[in-house]
């Protein structure tokens, strides 16, 4: 019969075999699940943005909407018949320009660390809550997510966790988000639904580098106190 020293040494190893054991699998299964999320620092995404009017059951395509990604820096090109905008936002210096055309009138909007963040303050502190639907968008497994705003508004988003962006920041709204947003749909007070739909990911071709420069010309400069960006 072993005495109570050699079972308690016994037991101890054993015990301390399956902590390890344990740890190991942890640590395998956290090694996997960050290698099959690719970090994207150069990409192109094309969205169709649709609405449908809570009375009528159609959906009519009124913009769309370009994100191009390279390294720490993005620009969100929304282009509908009557306007165009777009948002250039640096990560390294968290600021951003918004320039906006309507016909011949071209108008700047510079935006220092701190302006983007006033601008942005109503999509801090989102609840996110993960479900357990998803579906496929451009051959990616997509997840289901309801966001809940601060002031009531929900949104629903299917992103993929596949891969993630380099700057996040660029969309405010989804820097929380675990990986890359291909489809959204938000609704105004009126229940109008607008729904914006990822039909091209490209994270192949470089992104030219002249699209993050900010033009010096052509532009009338609005400072943000007199702006009416929301």
């Amino acid at each position: 019969m072993k005495s109570p020293a050699v079972v308690s040494r016994a037991f101890f190893k054993l015990y301390s075999l399956k902590v390890i054991v344990s740890i190991l699998v942890c640590f395998l299964s956290f090694q996997l699940a960050f290698a099959q999320q690719r970090i994207v620092a150069e990409c192109t995404v094309v969205y169709k943005v649709e609405s449908q009017d809570p009375s009528d059951a159609s959906v009519q395509l009124k913009a769309t909407k370009t994100v191009y990604i390279k390294s720490n820096n993005a620009r969100i090109d929304l282009v509908a018949p009557a306007y165009a905008q777009s948002t250039i936002y640096n990560k390294t210096t968290a600021t951003a320009t918004v320039l906006r055309s309507f016909g011949e009138d071209k108008y700047m909007t510079p935006l220092n660390a701190q302006q983007w963040r006033k601008v942005n303050a109503g999509l801090d502190s989102i609840q996110i809550q993960i479900t357990g639907d998803s579906i496929s968008i451009l051959d990616y497994t997509c997840k289901k997510a309801v966001l809940q705003l601060k002031d009531g508004t929900q949104v629903i988003v299917f992103f993929t966790p596949a891969i993630i962006p380099s700057v996040r920041e660029y969309e405010y709204m989804f820097k929380d988000i675990p990986g890359f947003v291909l489809w959204y749909e938000m609704k105004d007070g009126d229940g109008k639904k607008t729904m914006f739909s990822a039909t091209q990911i490209n994270l192949y071709n470089p992104v030219a580098a002249s699209r993050f420069d900010i033009p010096t010309k052509e532009y009338r400069v609005i400072e943000m106190e007199a702006s009416s960006i929301r």
